[in-house]
Parts: C-alpha cells; structure tokens; sequence
C-alpha cells in the first residue's frame, strides 16, 4: 500500500491568492477590451473615437490596477 505514504502536493498558492489573482485578471482583460477597436479601414479617413476618455484614461488604468492587484496577489500570505 504505497499510495498511503504518498503525500499530496501543497498548492502554492492559497485559495484566497488565485481568487485576487482572477480579480486582477478581470480588471486587466476589461482594460484591453476597452483599448479595442475604435480605427478606420480607410487610411484617409480620421476617426476622432480613437481619443476617447476610455482609450486615453479609463483602459489604462484599469490595466495598472489590475497589474496592482496581481503583484499583491502574488506577495500576499497564502496561508490565509
């Protein structure tokens, strides 16, 4: 019966660490998800939308919090 002795793997996070870890993730995709689009196929055509206040503030800043809270993700104590 060796599979008695065996022990289990500890993960290396704890559970409370991959839950912030999707938090942050959500705040990152949701900042390049409003970076997308908003250009022209035409070359010649200006597209004032690309100037918007979610392209030039809202989006990065979501992405620099959601990079925050990843890096405090990963530091915080994961026996917690």
């Amino acid at each position: 019966m060796e599979n008695e002795n065996i022990q289990k793997p500890e993960f290396l996070f704890g559970k409370k660490n991959y839950i912030i870890m999707v938090v942050g993730l959500v705040f990152i995709s949701l900042g390049f998800i409003f970076m997308a689009g908003g250009g022209s196929d035409n070359p010649e055509v200006f597209n004032e939308e690309i100037y918007n206040w979610q392209r030039i503030r809202l989006a990065p800043t979501l992405v620099i919090i959601g990079l925050g809270i990843e890096i405090y993700a990963i530091l915080a104590n994961p026996n917690t």
